[in-house]
């Protein structure tokens, strides 16, 4: 009954979706404190807000435009559910606009399958991780992404090995000059991020812990199976598939060696595993085992969501 309603995209299927992003995130704002101005408050969670809408559609345009999936609404259903495991996202600006630029690199790598502007999307994609970069610093590891779509689709012109060094530095350059305009401490900011941190004791309760649990179980089942399976997918979409694997390894590493850690820093896996969680499903012949896996997920993020405010 649940993959009935979502296995095909309607107005109805992005309307649910829509609605339940909604519920999420003015949820989590009770738990707020206020902001000083109620003016300043509206549009800062109106602006955050903005995005996650619009980073649910781009999720959706990445996964149907390249056919990474059918056409359903799986993807961002997986992508809402992700989010409601860790409800500290919606208090966490940051991240929700660096994983929202990640994600229009994301859009111009996958598309990069039609050999089609391949040096404009290499750049476009290398200055929007940069950009997000500027928001969380390590997400300046996503490059690695870049290269690796450079290995899988043109790896024979030297000029696309040098296109994310420009980027990098076109993006640097422009910082700097604002910086120096309006507030020479984002320097200082940016640079303070640029640390590292491996331990793991940021919990503060067991609901946290529970909820990674869940997070890592459902992940390592999804990546590993799409990654034991991928020889039987067409040849065609096989580099996009190694693309998210690689792009769901390096939002971890990203989340491994930040310096202020938190569950919400896995935000930056919820596009790779929301696709190949989706791709798990749709290609299974069975009706039992797709609306068994659909509920728990479902379950799981409800229940990590509503236990965590």
């Amino acid at each position: 009954m649940i993959t009935s309603l979502f296995r095909k995209s309607t107005p109805i299927n992005y309307s649910l979706v829509v609605i339940l992003l909604l519920v999420f995130f003015s949820l989590i704002q009770f738990e707020e404190k206020a902001i000083a101005s109620k003016t300043l408050s509206i549009i800062y969670k109106m602006s955050m807000l903005s995005v996650l809408i619009a980073s649910l559609f781009i999720v959706n345009f990445i996964a149907k435009k390249n056919g990474l999936t059918k056409n359903s609404s799986y993807p961002i259903l997986f992508f809402i559910l992700l989010l409601g495991l860790f409800p500290t996202i919606f208090k966490t600006p940051n991240l929700i606009f660096a994983n929202f630029f990640l994600l229009l690199a994301y859009r111009r790598l996958a598309s990069l399958q039609n050999l089609n502007a391949i040096k404009q999307k290499l750049f476009d994609a290398s200055l929007w991780i940069c950009v997000a970069a500027l928001f969380h610093f390590w997400c300046v590891l996503f490059l690695f992404l870049v290269y690796i779509s450079i290995i899988f689709h043109a790896s024979r012109d030297y000029r696309n090995w040098i296109i994310p060094f420009i980027a990098m530095f076109t993006t640097l350059t422009v910082f700097v000059l604002a910086a120096l305009v309006f507030d020479v401490t984002w320097i200082s900011y940016l640079m303070e991020t640029t640390k590292t941190n491996f331990q793991l004791d940021y919990f503060t309760n067991n609901i946290q812990n529970l909820a990674l649990s869940i997070y890592v179980v459902l992940s390592l089942y999804f990546v590993f199976s799409m990654i034991f399976t991928l020889s039987n997918k067409p040849m065609i979409l096989q580099a996009s598939y190694k693309k998210m694997i690689f792009g769901f390894f390096i939002g971890v590493v990203v989340f491994l060696i930040s310096i202020s850690k938190s569950n919400a820093m896995l935000v930056f896996t919820f596009l790779p595993l929301s696709i190949l969680c989706t791709n798990n499903i749709e290609y299974s012949q069975n009706k039992t085992y797709q609306e068994i896996v659909l509920g728990m997920f479902i379950l799981a993020g409800f229940f990590s969501y509503f236990s965590q405010l």
